[in-house]
């Protein structure tokens, strides 16, 4: 069975996962569910429901996308990429700050967006669309100032330095979906078809939302999956410690897309786990091979 075979890549791999895949039909008859009802930690997957309520907001009225933005990056979220890695100040329109957000994982842009949309403009939303599982607790900011008290750092370099020391269990709750941000894998795979399917906020900015998705940087997950030419994979990553996600819609010219959410959560810590980054990518393309192979 698929699911059998899907199982064995994760546990191959030293990690556990979750999976559903669904093609983005009107109304699909097949679907790849690997416990894709039960919670699990979203990481930066939380990027795309904020991206969803920033882009509401542009379609009412409430934040103008050609607005300027004046960031510091001295006073941001620390981070590997995008604004926090500036050493100057700088100034530009919400549009572009949501672009860096999702196109490389923009921890600080996404900070910034979610003072601005609001945290109960954010679960609001989700609760009206219909997503009763998926809670936004905070931003990267939070939860970095969580990890400092409970590992009993001063800095998020400590702390993550020590979340990724595989000699000392640590129990956090970064890694513990009623405590963080979480989701579940058919929620997250639903708000992707309401994106494909212009449902999500206006067929305007669907399509934004559409071609930002379409940028991001990262190929080491679900896209390594996929290395044909023409083949679309357009998602979002989330990554903390143990936890590497990815949530994706594949596309295939002339095919219904198909869209694909992994979550893991892995037996090790290092701050590179490629054998579960290659893990995704089977997973999703065995998940995604066998609904195309249903000639959708």
């Amino acid at each position: 069975m698929i699911t059998q075979q899907i199982r064995a890549v994760f546990q191959d791999a030293g990690t556990d996962g979750w999976l559903h895949a669904i093609p983005l039909v009107a109304s699909p008859t097949r679907e790849i569910d690997i416990g894709a009802d039960e919670l699990v930690v979203m990481a930066s997957v939380y990027k795309l429901p904020l991206l969803v309520a920033l882009c509401r907001q542009f379609d009412s009225g409430t934040v103008d996308p050609h607005a300027p933005v004046r960031i510091n990056p001295a006073s941001c979220t620390p981070g590997p990429t995008g604004i926090a890695t500036f050493l100057d100040p700088i100034t530009l329109s919400w549009r572009d700050l949501v672009c860096s957000m999702i196109a490389v994982s923009d921890s600080a842009a996404a900070d910034v967006i979610l003072g601005r949309v609001g945290l109960p403009f954010l679960q609001k939303m989700l609760l009206d669309m219909g997503f009763p599982h998926t809670r936004i607790v905070g931003g990267t900011a939070d939860i970095e100032a969580t990890l400092m008290r409970e590992t009993g750092t001063s800095s998020t370099a400590q702390a993550f330095a020590l979340l990724a020391d595989n000699d000392l269990a640590r129990t956090v709750s970064a890694y513990d979906p009623a405590y963080t941000s979480a989701t579940t894998p058919r929620e997250m795979t639903r708000l992707l078809s309401l994106i494909w399917s212009d449902t999500a906020a206006s067929p305007d900015q669907c399509s934004f939302m559409r071609q930002l998705l379409g940028k991001q940087v990262w190929s080491h997950r679900i896209r390594a999956g996929f290395p044909y030419a023409g083949v679309r994979v357009s998602g979002k990553t989330g990554t903390i410690g143990a936890i590497r996600n990815e949530v994706s819609v594949v596309t295939f010219p002339g095919e219904v897309p198909i869209a694909v959410s992994v979550f893991t959560f892995a037996a090790r810590a290092d701050l590179a786990l490629p054998a579960v980054d290659a893990a995704i990518a089977e997973a999703a393309r065995i998940a995604v091979t066998d609904l195309r192979s249903g000639r959708l």
